[in-house]
C-alpha cells in the first residue's frame, strides 16, 4: 500500500496553540455578549429614562393645570435633567407658563448645560441673565431671542435686559430704540390684563419694567455724557411710579454734572421728606455735602460730613457685627425682614433703615408674594386621596418652597453686603471731602468767607436756574406730595473766579 503523506495543519500540531487559540474565540465571545448586554442594558436605561422624563412632564402638566404650580417645578426640573438633547415644543411651552407663574429665580440656579436642553424663550432669557450678570455682554446678546412673539409674557423683560446692554456697551441709539420697544410691549400686554387679584404680581411687574425702560433712556444718555437730553427726559418721569423715589438721586448727580449745583441740593432735599424715611442710601449724604463743597460753601459741607459720622459711625461697627453674627444662614435672613414687619425684634436705626428698605424692593416683594402663593398649595395637598402620591407632591413641594425661602434670604443678604460696601465707600469719600475742606480753609482765607456768609442772608431768587415751565414759590419747612422732587436751592457760590 502506498504510505501518503498527510499534511497536519501548524495550528493542530502544536497543544499549546491550539489552546490559545480556543482562548482567544472564548474571550471574544465573551467580549461579545458584554457589548451586547451593556448595549441593551444602555437602550434599556435610555428607554426608561424618556419614560420616566414623559411621567414627570405629565405629572408637571397636570399639577400646573390644577394651579399647583410650585409643587410642579421639581417634576420639571428632573424632566429637564433626565436623557440628553434638547425637549419638544410643548414641554417649552409649559416651562414658559410654569416660570410666569414661580419667577425666573427657581431655574437661575440651574446649570448652563441643562439649561440648554430647552429652547424656551424663557430659558434662553434666564441664559442671557446668568452672562449679564459676569459681564460677557456681547454673549449675553447674542442668546437674546429677538423673534419673540409680542404676547409672550417674557417679551418686554427680555427687551428691557436687551437695551440696557446696549446702554452698558455705550450703544446710546441702539438702547433708546429698544427701550422705546419695550415700554410699547409693556404697555400692550397691561391692556390685555384684567385688574383681577390673580394678576395683581403680573401687573406690578409690567408696569415696573414699563417704568425702567423710560428710565432707561435718560440712564443712557447720561451714561454717554449727554446731560441736557437726559435731563428733559427725567424731569418728565412720573411721580407715581413705584421706583420714582430712587430715580430722584439719578437726577441729583445728573444736575451736578450740569453745574446746576441748586437743583441738584433740591433733589437731595426732597429725601428728608417723612414719606421716604425708608429710603436707605448713604451715597445723598455724600452727593450733598460735595454739591456744598463746589459752590465753596464749607460750613455747609463741613456740617453734613459731621452729621454724617455722628448718625452712621457707631451704628456701622453694630451693621457689621450683626451681619457677621448672621453668616449665610438664608433661613435667618429670610425672617430678619419678616420679623422686622411684624415688629417682632428690635435693632438700631442704620439696620431698621435697610430693613425697612428692602421690604419695599420690587424683587423683594415678588419672591415673596411668589413664596407665599407657593405655601397655600400646602392645605390643597389634604384633598389628594392617593396617599404615596399625596407624600411624594409633600416632599416635592417642601423642596421648592425651601428653595424659594434661601431665594429670598440669600437676596436679602446680597442687598444688606450691598448696603454695608456703599457704607465703606461713602466714609471714604466723606474722609475726602473732609480733608479737602480742610485744605480749602486754608488756601481761601476761610475766616473772611465764613463771616461773610453768617452775615448775609442765605439764598436769592437770582441764583435760580428754571426753564418756562418751571415756576417759583418759597419753601415754608413743610413738604407737599405735589412738589417732591421739584425743590431748588437758591444758594450763591461762592467759589472765587480767578
Amino acid at each position: 500500500m502506498d504510505k501518503t503523506n498527510i499534511q497536519i495543519p501548524l495550528s493542530l500540531s502544536s497543544p499549546k496553540k491550539l489552546v490559545e487559540k480556543s482562548m482567544v474565540l472564548v474571550f471574544m465571545i465573551i467580549v461579545f455578549f458584554t457589548m451586547f448586554a451593556m448595549f441593551a442594558m444602555n437602550t434599556h436605561g435610555k428607554l426608561n429614562q424618556v419614560r420616566e422624563g414623559k411621567r414627570n412632564i405629565q405629572t408637571a402638566k397636570d399639577l400646573f393645570e390644577q394651579k399647583m404650580y410650585f409643587s410642579s417645578i421639581v417634576y420639571l426640573k428632573e424632566a429637564l435633567a433626565e436623557g440628553v438633547g434638547p425637549r419638544g415644543a410643548e414641554f417649552d411651552l409649559l416651562v414658559d407658563s410654569l416660570i410666569s407663574k414661580v419667577g425666573v429665580r427657581q431655574f437661575e440656579s440651574l446649570s448652563t448645560t441643562l439649561l440648554e436642553r430647552s429652547k424656551a424663550p424663557t430659558i434662553r432669557y434666564i441664559q442671557s441673565k446668568k452672562l449679564f450678570r459676569t459681564g460677557k455682554y456681547e454673549e449675553a446678546l447674542k442668546v437674546i431671542d429677538r423673534n419673540l412673539s409680542e404676547d409672550h409674557p417674557i417679551k418686554p423683560f427680555s427687551l428691557m435686559l436687551e437695551a440696557s446692554i446696549y446702554a452698558i456697551l455705550k450703544k446710546t441709539e441702539d438702547a433708546v430704540r429698544v427701550f422705546d420697544e419695550c415700554i410699547f410691549q409693556a404697555d400692550r400686554q397691561l391692556d390685555k390684563i384684567e385688574e383681577a387679584e390673580s394678576e395683581k404680581s403680573r401687573l406690578r411687574q409690567l408696569k415696573i419694567t414699563k417704568d425702567y425702560c423710560i428710565i432707561g433712556k435718560p440712564r443712557a444718555y447720561f451714561a454717554g455724557h449727554d446731560f441736557d437730553k437726559a435731563y428733559s427726559l427725567y424731569v418728565d418721569f412720573e411721580k407715581k411710579s413705584y421706583i420714582w423715589p430712587e430715580i430722584l438721586f439719578e437726577e441729583a448727580w445728573n444736575s451736578f454734572y450740569l453745574k446746576d449745583f441748586n437743583r441738584t441740593l433740591g433733589k437731595l432735599v426732597t429725601y428728608k421728606a417723612p414719606v421716604f424715611s425708608y429710603i436707605f442710601n448713604p451715597e445723598i449724604d455724600v452727593l450733598n455735602a460735595l454739591t456744598y463743597m463746589e459752590m465753596c460753601l464749607w460750613k455747609d459741607s463741613k456740617k453734613v460730613v459731621d452729621q454724617f459720622y455722628t448718625q452712621y459711625e457707631a451704628n456701622f461697627d453694630d451693621y457689621k457685627k450683626f451681619l457677621e453674627q448672621l453668616g449665610r444662614d438664608y433661613r435667618q435672613y429670610y425672617m430678619l425682614v419678616k420679623d422686622y414687619k411684624d415688629e417682632k425684634i428690635k435693632v438700631n436705626d442704620l439696620i431698621g433703615n435697610a430693613l425697612s428698605s428692602i421690604s419695599r424692593d420690587p424683587s423683594y416683594v415678588e419672591l415673596f408674594d411668589a413664596f407665599n402663593l407657593g405655601k397655600d398649595e400646602i392645605e390643597r395637598l389634604k384633598d389628594i386621596k392617593d396617599q404615596n402620591f399625596r407624600n411624594s407632591l409633600s416632599v416635592s413641594l417642601k423642596e421648592s418652597l425651601t428653595l424659594q425661602r434661601n431665594l429670598i434670604g440669600s437676596y436679602i443678604r446680597s442687598q444688606l453686603k450691598l448696603f454695608e460696601n456703599q457704607m465703606i465707600r461713602s466714609f471714604e469719600d466723606m474722609s475726602y471731602i473732609k480733608l479737602e475742606i480742610l485744605a480749602k480753609r486754608k488756601s481761601e482765607i476761610y475766616d473772611e468767607f465764613s463771616s461773610t456768609e453768617s452775615s448775609r442772608e442765605r439764598g436769592d431768587i437770582i441764583h435760580l436756574k428754571r426753564t418756562d415751565k418751571q415756576y417759583f414759590w418759597n419753601f415754608n419747612g413743610e413738604f407737599w406730595a405735589d412738589e417732591l422732587g421739584d425743590y431748588v436751592f437758591s444758594l450763591k457760590n461762592e467759589c472765587r473766579v480767578y
